[in-house]
């Protein structure tokens, strides 16, 4: 088994790294995981590639690619088995420590089977470890430039492992936290990578403000992702975090320490830790600690969405009306804004269910948005110019 990833050698750059472009391939390591416990998958190999962190300074990630089992049959006689498809899986880990990535943990199997389902339909699944080396959880620009610069970096390995560059097209897909980092890429897209040509951006249960969605989530079930969350986006902004540290309490069962064990949790034990927790309890100064002007900045500029760019490729939204997580008032206005400035966008907004229940209602229909602008099928009726939005059941 590979070693957490602060403990492998293999997650270090090169010498001279941050003068590579960003997208450039700087390592590949070949079948990483000894045994896939995915199914249909042939074999997996990772990349170490250069991107940019939220303030645009040079950073690395690493991403891991799945093969799907139907291109071992790929040859020039039987060309039906060659894959055209790379689509990036953004994993919703939803963790601020470095070694709960989807680059360690998938070696253990899958969290929702989704990989499964775009392995069956013959694609190559990008899985990037898109917080970046800091597990800046929750750090949209962060996340959405990883995911960009993972894609350019697979694309330039992928001749070797018989996927061609020049005719495959490149697809993400992503929910909840893994939505975080497919919106912010989808926004991005335009001025950080104009190279790059994505045939769709598919996100689910989208949480487009983190302020909110936190003062949702104290005193809930998922109190301890606003938690991590908080830890993970002042990991890209050192004077936020100085002003964090100084007004958590050092006294008291609500203490730094205790806050900080965050670091040491994956997103499931995050969320048993800090169960029905009251945030606030943490600070001097209660929630008036968290609306300090350092912190409001920080969210704003990082986790708010709509304010880095209009989608330039065909997007599939897809949210419950009573999502308990994050208001489908504010996707509403998210998709209004984008579809004004020329967005092309299919919104699904469910009437059935919650967060947790759209993760799985909604799959069917995001994999058919998938195989509609990856393979060209007529699996889902979408608009190819505008917006089109839909209330569902």
């Amino acid at each position: 088994l590979l070693p957490v990833p602060t403990q492998d050698p293999w997650f270090s750059p090169p010498t001279g790294w941050e003068s590579t472009a960003p997208g450039t391939a700087m390592k590949v390591r070949y079948s990483p995981y000894r045994n896939i416990s995915i199914g249909d998958c042939a074999d997996t190999f990772q990349v170490l590639f250069r991107t940019s962190d939220t303030n645009n300074n040079a950073s690395w990630g690493v991403t891991t690619v799945f093969i799907p089992a139907s291109h071992t049959e790929c040859s020039s006689t039987q060309p039906q088995n060659c894959s055209r498809g790379l689509v990036t899986y953004e994993v919703p880990y939803d963790s601020a420590d470095p070694d709960a990535t989807p680059s360690y943990l998938l070696q253990y199997g899958e969290p929702y089977g989704e990989i499964y389902e775009l392995l069956k339909r013959g694609w190559f699944v990008n899985t990037p470890d898109y917080e970046g080396p800091l597990s800046s959880y929750c750090a949209g620009v962060q996340s959405g430039h990883a995911t960009l610069d993972s894609i350019r970096a697979v694309l330039q390995v992928s001749q070797e492992f018989g996927l061609n560059a020049s005719t495959a097209r490149a697809a993400i897909w992503g929910y909840s936290g893994g939505a975080l980092a497919s919106e912010f890429a989808a926004e991005l897209a335009g001025v950080y990578a104009p190279d790059l040509k994505l045939a769709g951006v598919v996100q689910g249960g989208t949480i487009p403000n983190v302020t909110s969605a936190g003062n949702k989530m104290t005193s809930k079930d998922t109190a301890g992702l606003a938690i991590a969350g908080i830890i993970g986006i002042t990991s890209q902004q050192p004077a936020a975090r100085k002003y964090l540290d100084s007004v958590l309490r050092n006294t008291g069962s609500f203490n730094s320490t205790q806050f900080y064990t965050a670091t040491t949790m994956s997103g499931s034990q995050v969320l048993v830790a800090f169960e029905n927790q009251n945030i606030s309890d943490y600070f001097y100064n209660g929630t008036e600690a968290l609306a300090a002007p350092v912190l409001v900045d920080v969210y704003n500029d990082d986790a708010v969405m709509g304010h880095h760019g209009v989608p330039n490729m065909p997007m599939f939204i897809y949210k419950a009306i009573h999502d308990e997580m994050s208001a489908a008032a504010e996707t509403d206005l998210l998709v209004d804004s984008f579809c004004q400035q020329g967005a092309n966008i299919l919104y699904h907004r469910n009437r059935v269910g919650g967060h947790n229940e759209e993760l799985w209602q909604g799959r069917g229909r995001a994999l058919a948005y998938l195989s509609a602008v990856v393979d060209g099928t007529d699996e889902i009726d979408y608009p190819k110019t505008g917006c089109s939005i839909q209330n569902v059941t």
